[in-house]
């Protein structure tokens, strides 16, 4: 599938890997997208900080590349640079040692001593792909400046946050400003790593767009420029069956949040929307909201059997146990689109395997962490990793929500 915002595109760590490698082999030399890079940093810098010493960390393989151009962009713009590197100069390889030949001032050895007193920190031990914690010295140096409260500026990624998924992965500091190159990656938007990135500026370093084509991702940062043109907004012509007949299963004793689903179905266009409850609730749904339809539960055999109720809502408030089990499974017998939020998740914590060879690809489920446990125990590492597993596991669309709402599709997409 294609999405019309190729901005909204997000590039794993190895995907981010593949442009660069698809730019080079298309003719850009490794050291221009280098250049590229440190140059854009620089220029982000002097964008949004007053011109203050200025103290670079560099590591051992191209994001301490970057950071000898940065250091070399803002010694040339007249800021005091230090640049201390993580191993020996003589060891650096490829682009980063172009770009260390380059920098014509020292490079003082990693340490924690000398740090000194502060400045301004460029971060550009590691980046985005790491393959174990950051620890060591080049661990206890981020931490002094995380315990410091420096001002750090990260080159791709803060080190120590994996790019894939947020984690952290030993020590690291965070940053007030984050420049990555081309498109984010995941690790910008998943907690806790969104939480150290501070600021996030995507820079063009000279890789075509036309790269996404090749590497096909399938993560999207979400927003309506990525699905707004699917949207089907209301028609001139067109009638309330036109946009969908929603039934909401209403819980007996906690109302509210059946009612809140009526109202965010309603605002979100359902052309028609019903409350099905106990008899002893339904004057408290019908007082409610007059656009909304409300049924006596007794009736649900009824509702779900009218052809033109094509999507059930059952989990808010419902209460968990075997009434729910009972509605969640005819509805999904009836055919219909279904989301299973809350109690309706819960309510087959002991029973998964009845629920998952009922779903399909028409089904969202949208749990909390701890309902997704309930679950899904079984599903391993990053939110984006375990949401994936989980789609994959269930055949379904998973919502697993969130400050860092992730939904993954069976097929991977997410």
């Amino acid at each position: 599938m294609s999405f019309e915002d190729p901005d909204a595109a997000l590039l794993a760590v190895d995907e981010m890997g593949r442009a660069d490698r698809l730019t080079i082999d298309g003719g850009t030399p490794g050291i221009v997208l280098m250049e590229n890079a440190g140059g854009a940093v620089a220029d982000a810098i002097q964008r949004r900080f007053a011109r203050q010493p200025a103290l670079v960390l560099c590591g051992p393989g191209n994001n301490g590349g970057d950071g000898f151009v940065v250091a070399r962009h803002l010694a040339e713009s007249g800021w005091p640079v230090r640049l201390a590197l993580l191993g020996a100069r003589e060891r650096l390889s490829g682009d980063a040692a172009r770009a260390a030949a380059r920098w014509s001032g020292p490079v003082e050895a990693l340490s924690v001593d000398g740090l000194g007193t502060g400045g301004l920190v460029i971060d550009a031990l590691f980046g985005a792909g790491l393959s174990r914690p950051v620890d060591g010295l080049a661990g206890t140096v981020l931490e002094r400046v995380r315990e410091a409260g420096w001002p750090s500026v990260a080159v791709d990624m803060p080190s120590g946050v994996h790019g894939d998924s947020g984690e952290v992965w030993g020590s690291t500091a965070p940053a007030r400003l984050t420049v990555t190159f081309f498109r984010r990656k995941p690790g910008h938007l998943l907690l806790p790593g969104r939480m150290l990135c501070g600021e996030v500026v995507v820079a063009d370093i000279g890789i075509p767009s036309a790269v996404l084509t090749s590497i096909a991702p399938q993560q999207w940062a979400n927003s309506p420029a990525l699905w707004g043109s699917r949207f089907p907004w209301p028609r001139l012509d067109g009638h309330k069956y036109d946009r969908g007949d929603s039934l909401i299963l209403g819980g007996a004793m906690m109302t509210g949040a059946a009612r809140m689903a009526a109202l965010a179905a309603r605002r979100v266009g359902s052309g028609l929307v019903s409350i099905a409850a106990a008899r002893e609730a339904v004057p408290i749904y019908a007082a409610d909201q007059p656009g909304t339809i409300v049924q006596p539960l007794d009736a649900w055999p009824d509702l779900l059997a009218d052809a033109r109720r094509n999507a059930v809502l059952v989990g808010p408030g419902a209460g968990t146990g075997e009434a729910t089990r009972a509605a969640v499974l005819a509805a999904l017998q009836a055919g219909k689109a279904m989301v299973l939020d809350a109690d309706a998740i819960t309510s087959f914590a002991d029973d998964r395997a009845r629920l998952l060879e009922k779903l399909s690809d028409r089904c969202v489920l949208t749990p909390h962490e701890g309902e997704f446990h309930r679950l899904f125990a079984s599903a391993h590492g990053g939110k984006l990793a375990r949401t994936r597993a989980a789609a994959r596991e269930a055949g379904a669309v998973v919502l697993l929500k969130g400050p860092d709402t992730v939904i993954a599709a069976p097929d991977g997409r997410a």
